[in-house]
């Protein structure tokens, strides 16, 4: 089977929320305990990455593996966005003593509809694709889902390149690269969480 890390993306300043929704109780778990149980069902190894570690180790087991994300200038926990995490992520990884793996299931902290079953197919379809696509990523009104998906590690050195030229968006990169769409995805499966409405629309849905 292709080897496989799993990384969560735990940080920003939840503004819209107006507290950490990765804190969020979705039934008996938390966001972040919901999508690292999903995450650790899918992949070999799980790593969240966020500027403050300190906040989820009572949240999380104890194995489970930190990448700190270092803060913005002047502004204290806050983080700096999806394409430095990956970067930093794959970095880490590729420096490994046990190795690198081949791919990493990308996943935001606060999508509750994560479902192990279609994760776990999406896994077993890497073997199969060409290896010059560096992404496999479900894709929505023409744009692709970043945080939802599969990078090839050895996307690492294209990604670096892009941000070395002041490059800053996850999806101005996608759309520069070869990148395989996941095919009939559910779009219930890709809500997040970024409002109080958010979060009564998804409990109402829930319970209906």
């Amino acid at each position: 089977m292709t080897s496989l890390a799993a990384v969560i993306l735990a940080g920003g300043r939840s503004s819209r929320m107006g507290h950490d929704k990765a804190l969020i109780s979705v039934g008996t778990e938390t966001l972040i305990q919901r999508t690292y149980r999903v995450a650790l069902a899918c992949a070999d190894t799980v790593y969240v990455v966020t500027p403050w570690p300190d906040r989820y180790h009572a949240a999380l087991p104890n194995s489970v593996a930190f990448i700190v994300e270092p803060c913005l200038p002047r502004q204290s926990g806050t983080f700096q966005g999806p394409l430095p995490a990956l970067i930093k992520t794959l970095d880490v990884l590729q420096a490994r003593s046990e190795g690198d793996p081949d791919w990493v299931l990308t996943l935001a902290c606060d999508m509750p509809n994560l479902s192990v079953a279609v994760l776990s197919t999406w896994r077993d379809q890497l073997a199969h694709l060409s290896p010059h696509h560096l992404a496999y990523l479900p894709k929505r009104q023409q744009r692709w889902e970043p945080l939802c998906g599969f990078y090839r590690v050895a996307a690492l050195e294209s990604l670096k390149q892009y941000a070395a030229t002041g490059g800053r968006s996850l999806q101005d990169w996608l759309n520069q690269q070869a990148i395989a769409p996941i095919p009939h995805v559910d779009a219930a499966m890709l809500t997040n969480i970024n409002t109080p409405d958010d979060l009564a629309e998804w409990q109402k849905t829930k319970d209906s």
